[in-house]
């Protein structure tokens, strides 16, 4: 787990951990690996993330914002997240 996590990324890293790790528990998830690169998501499991991030954190997420950029990684989605709250 890496240092000083927003909260925003601790939900985020519980929610891919439970859902899509959870037959992997000695696996270990940094804020910045490639949840795809890593097979830890699939097209599904980014769906399934789209959904998760627009409900708990009540963001729209828009089609052009599905990018590895803004949801390729905890820290990246933490980041998504936090900027399109503010905005």
């Amino acid at each position: 787990m890496d240092a000083l996590m927003s909260p925003t990324a601790q939900r985020v890293r519980e929610y891919i951990v439970t859902n899509f790790m959870y037959a992997y528990p000695d696996a270990t998830l940094g804020d910045n690996d490639a949840l795809l690169g890593r097979g830890i998501l699939d097209s599904l499991g980014v769906v399934e993330l789209v959904a998760f991030v627009e409900e708990s954190f009540d963001v729209r997420v828009a089609d052009e914002d599905i990018t590895e950029a803004n949801l390729g990684s905890v820290a990246a989605i933490a980041q998504y997240v936090e900027r399109a709250q503010s905005a």
